[in-house]
């Protein structure tokens, strides 16, 4: 590192080393020849190795990205670590001892691709796309003052600190007509935005709150254009609905809906819905139909540019985008951050705002022609703005929906006494010790180092900073660990040891208020409280991420319809997105989610355009734990949204996930 800059090889070098050190950490821990005090020695010779590590990325930032556990290993690294554990006498298995290097994307899919047999009907019925010659006229950006610039940190740090406020929406013209093409109307806010499609605009992160009819403003943006055909890129728990909004908002239009390998595709049908599951099999044909418009519906799903999904959706974007330039493209998500600014990264590519270097011709144009660079006073002001005037579409309930009654979070804290109650309790503690000797063994190796070479250090020891680094290294092990008490194991036993109090608690409130929507991430805590309901005498009915899309519709019409059903047991992660649930007005939330995004997505599915109640959502917090950490932690991650997004200048915490704040605080307050 201190030769100058890093070349691959040894930035190769440095990977194996985390690699070699993250398996040998895992071995000791769990190693049972091992006594105590050999165990504790081991520990504290790796982590004076970590702390190498952690010193030789600080000098070069890029290098923290090869720390992870998901960090790709080429074959280069894959060679190199087989060579040393060769010359280190270790006895390796016949996957380790043979490198192959890792297939081409696109190859490793290729066995996976279908095309439906209607698809290559209509293949055979239109042969050839007409040609569109629009290409023609588009310029390249010009090179000016901002061409050596770094611009797209730049752009994000403009929304994460507010940039002076402000709603992040455009301006949009005032609609003539809340008329559609079906039997309903629609919403000022939303003929509003229909409007501006009309008008010629092409590319929107529709990131209005949930509930407020994103579903209906890109059917009739599609309409208004005539983006025909359309690809629609949705979840699959909303799938089947998607072809029920299409006939409702325009009835002339017609849908087909891709399940598995799309035998029974229509494709002939003028929007074509696909979930995020399957795409892999249908990535090729889709990108060579010709559709002239593309919706992703949950837009943040493809927030990690390095998934498989994300990958898919990039793909055809681009595909459609060069067959069609004039295309039209939205992002459909009311929560487009989850934890960090970065999570706008892919949704920008796929508008084709950005690539992964620079902002593309469009957006650095009207960069331009703020006439700043990045080191000038209101630059960041002005950045904002220009990205904003791309396509993003901000709307707050309490701004164009009034008659939406107002909702509420309300805690309940529950007493865990019974066993399970205090093993949690007695986990968190070894957890807590853990974390502490942790931190001891790193502060007195920091103090060693400093003794034997006082002119290397100077002022105090940034006890924050090794607190952050002792839960980082936790954190990390937890994620691979198979076995033994971690962050993870904990938050599921705390939902399990919650599940009947809960249901409990669902039960009073069904009898006394109506029915009610009962949020878990966990299968074992929704099987428990359905039992629960069902000793109880209460109807209920299940939303789950197994069920057929045509079960899930029918478990929702039922629970909108039928006076017997009470209460709907829905998963966070199936039903959390989506959904139409607003024939109840409380929840209750069983199970924390790891994200504030999440628990507003799952409240929002009552909380919508159509609720005539105020809507309450009731969280189950488990008192005396680490449940009530998480849920302080989960409120104050909403602060990055309402500031990046709706010109709040409300603080925000660092950037980091739940889960390593909880253990960071797990530990300073146990220190303190």
């Amino acid at each position: 590192m201190q030769k100058g800059p890093l070349k691959p090889a040894n930035r190769a070098r440095f990977q194996v080393a985390a690699l070699l050190l993250r398996e040998e950490r895992a071995r000791v821990k769990t190693d049972p020849s091992l006594s105590d005090a050999e165990r504790a020695n081991e520990q504290k010779r790796l982590d004076g190795l970590a702390g190498i590590l952690a010193k030789t990325a600080a000098r070069d930032t890029s290098l923290i990205t090869l720390l992870a556990d998901d960090a790709p290993v080429t074959a280069a690294a894959k060679a190199l670590r087989r060579d040393l554990l060769l010359a280190a006498g270790m006895e390796l298995s016949p996957d380790e001892l043979i490198i192959t290097t890792d297939p081409k994307p696109v190859d490793a899919q290729a066995e996976k691709q279908v095309v439906p047999q209607s698809v290559r009907q209509l293949q055979m019925s239109n042969p050839f796309l007409a040609p569109d010659f629009s290409a023609v006229t588009q310029k390249p950006a010009r090179v000016n003052q901002l061409a050596n610039w770094e611009l797209i940190e730049p752009l994000f740090r403009a929304f994460e600190y507010g940039a002076g406020g402000g709603a992040a929406s455009m301006e949009l013209p005032e609609a003539n007509s809340l008329k559609t093409p079906g039997k309903l109307e629609l919403m000022r806010h939303q003929a509003r935005f229909v409007e501006e499609v009309k008008a010629g605009h092409r590319t929107f992160l529709l990131a209005d709150e949930p509930g407020l009819g994103k579903t209906a403003q890109a059917l009739l943006a599609a309409s208004v254009s005539n983006s025909y055909p359309l690809l629609v890129v949705v979840p699959n728990v909303v799938k089947t609905n998607w072809a029920r909004e299409v006939a409702l908002w325009t009835p002339q239009r017609t849908a087909t809906v891709v399940h598995g390998d799309g035998n029974d595709v229509d494709a002939f049908s003028d929007v074509v819905i696909v979930n995020y599951e399957v795409l892999d099999r249908h990535v090729g044909w889709l990108g060579r139909f010709g559709f002239k418009g593309m919706v992703v519906d949950e837009a943040h799903f493809i927030k990690n540019l390095t998934s498989q999904r994300s990958k898919h959706v990039l793909s055809l974007a681009k595909s459609i985008r060069a067959a069609s330039p004039k295309a039209l493209f939205m992002a459909l998500t009311g929560t487009p951050l989850i934890n960090q600014i970065d999570d706008f990264r892919a949704i920008w590519q796929f508008l084709g705002w950005i690539d992964e270097k620079k902002p593309l011709p469009v957006l650095m144009d009207k960069l331009e022609d703020t006439g700043l660079t990045p080191a000038d006073f209101g630059f960041f002001s002005e950045a904002r703005q220009a990205v904003i005037d791309m396509g993003i579409v901000r709307r707050k309930k309490v701004d164009v929906a009034a008659d939406i009654p107002a909702r509420r979070i309300a805690d309940i804290p529950v007493e865990l006494d019974d066993d399970l109650g205090r093993s949690i309790r007695e986990a968190e503690a070894a957890l807590t010790a853990r974390l502490v000797d942790r931190y001891q063994r790193r502060l007195a190796l920091r103090k060693s180092e400093e003794a034997k070479s006082p002119d290397k250090y100077s002022g105090e020891i940034d006890k924050d900073r090794l607190i952050r680094m002792v839960a980082h290294e936790e954190l990390e092990e937890s994620k691979s660990a198979k076995t033994g008490e971690n962050v993870f194991t904990m938050v599921r036993k705390i939902g399990q040891a919650k599940a009947g109090l809960a249901a409990d608690y669902t039960a009073q409130l069904a009898r006394n208020v109506g029915k009610v929507v009962f949020f878990a991430k966990h299968i074992d805590v929704m099987d428990t409280a359905e039992a629960h309901f069902i000793k109880a005498g209460l109807g209920t009915v299940s939303i789950r991420g197994d069920q057929t899309p045509r079960a899930r519709q029918a478990a929702i019409d039922a629970f909108d319809q039928d006076p017997a059903i009470s209460v709907v047991v829905a998963s966070l992660t199936a039903a959390g997105v989506g959904l139409n649930l607003q024939a109840a007005s409380n929840v209750v939330l069983a199970e924390l989610s790891w994200t504030s995004a999440e628990q507003t997505q799952a409240i929002d599915r009552v909380h919508r355009i159509g609720q005539e109640l105020p809507v309450t959502a009731w969280r189950i917090i488990a008192a005396q734990t680490i449940d009530a950490k998480i849920a302080e932690l989960i409120d104050s991650k909403a602060g990055l949204a309402a500031r990046a997004l709706d010109g709040s200048d409300i603080e925000i915490t660092a950037e980091g996930s739940v889960q390593l704040e909880a253990l960071v605080s797990l530990l300073a307050g146990a220190l303190e």
